[in-house]
């Protein structure tokens, strides 16, 4: 029998009516190509089988076009939309994506960098906040290949970063709450470790400072994210007997565990209590009373987290080494007056 013929890129270019320059540029810069022209030439590929010629090219240049995206839990609402916006950018740009769920544990993150050492993933993303295992140390980053960290930033490295505003976003949800008359505000998330919460936390006193209101320690509590750790914080209160007026919390699912302790004692929220979140989950809107929280843009942060690997892979160092974009204020029914200041 005769061998059927391999497809040549030539081949490619007569079926699209386009110059080879043309189909190369389809194949590995496809933004830079109108979306008529890539479609015809993808369509010319699919048609030779030249996608598996392409695809050996790819593996002789040590070159998967796939992205690792590690993440400690692909069940967390305030990652969904992330993951999105990334694999969407990543597609647009002819790569795919594998995703890491490292439920924090050592182990799983080794068994990820697999894809790396055996060349089945050009690049990283972390939204870990923190460098994978068993490269902890300054300086060992530059074993790995081109990365970039979201949503959390990774402390004391140069590994750029693409995130929200937390420091902004955290003065402006508590400015919200001062001009609703509140001067007693609970902040929920102190963290020593993170520095998401860090930052949250800093906004919050910087408002606190910028109105002329004393920062009073005892209305700053620990929290770790969770739902739980928003209701511990709030009982924790009660034992104290040390109340706000308003709670701004870390995150929305902190919120969550101010709401469920506060209902459980029978309040009337926002009447007597009102509660502030951030991130804007999916959740948000349907507990009761909704949540007032800061919306993140999460699909532009997948997007632009994905441009600046891609760019990094591509050879071109970023402009800025963090890209932080800002929160929008989301005005639901669970915050209010003080009850003292209501009609």
């Amino acid at each position: 029998m005769q061998q059927q013929k391999l497809a040549t890129i030539e081949d490619v270019a007569a079926i699209a009516g386009v110059s080879i320059a043309t189909v190369s540029r389809a194949i590995n810069e496809p933004t830079k190509v109108a979306d008529e022209t890539r479609r015809r030439v993808n369509d010319a590929i699919a048609r030779t089988g030249y996608t598996t010629n392409a695809m050996a090219r790819s593996l002789r240049m040590r070159r998967s076009n796939m992205i690792l995206i590690l993440a400690p839990d692909v069940g967390d609402p305030n990652f969904s939309n992330i993951l999105v916006g990334l694999e969407t950018e990543a597609s647009k740009r002819g790569y795919g994506v594998l995703i890491g769920n490292t439920q924090n544990d050592p182990e799983r993150e080794s068994d990820y960098l697999r894809f790396i050492s055996s060349n089945q993933a050009d690049g990283m993303i972390l939204l870990t906040g923190h460098l994978p295992f068993g490269h902890a140390q300054p300086g060992q980053e530059t074993r790995l290949p081109p990365m970039v960290a979201v949503n959390e930033p990774v402390p004391n490295s140069d590994i750029p970063f693409v995130g929200v505003d937390n420091f902004e976003g955290s003065r402006l949800a508590a400015e919200h709450l001062i001009s609703q008359g509140h001067r007693r505000i609970a902040f929920i998330g102190h963290s020593s470790s993170r520095a998401v919460n860090q930052l949250r936390e800093r906004g919050y006193r910087a408002a606190l400072e910028g109105a002329g209101i004393a920062i009073e320690p005892l209305l700053i509590l620990d929290g770790d994210g969770t739902t739980e750790s928003g209701r511990q914080a709030t009982e924790h209160m009660f034992v104290r007997d040390v109340l706000p007026t308003a709670f701004l919390c870390v995150n929305d699912a902190t919120a969550l565990g101010v709401i469920i302790s506060l209902t459980a004692r029978r309040y009337d929220l926002p009447r007597q209590f009102s509660v502030m979140g951030f991130d804007d989950i999916s959740f948000a809107s349907f507990v009761t009373p909704s949540l007032t929280t800061m919306k993140q843009p999460r699909l532009r942060i997948g997007e632009a987290a994905m441009d600046m690997l891609l760019g990094l892979l591509e050879g071109n160092r970023p402009d800025r080494n963090s890209v932080l974009l800002r929160s929008e204020l989301i005005v639901r029914n669970s915050v209010a007056p003080p009850r003292g200041l209501l009609p």
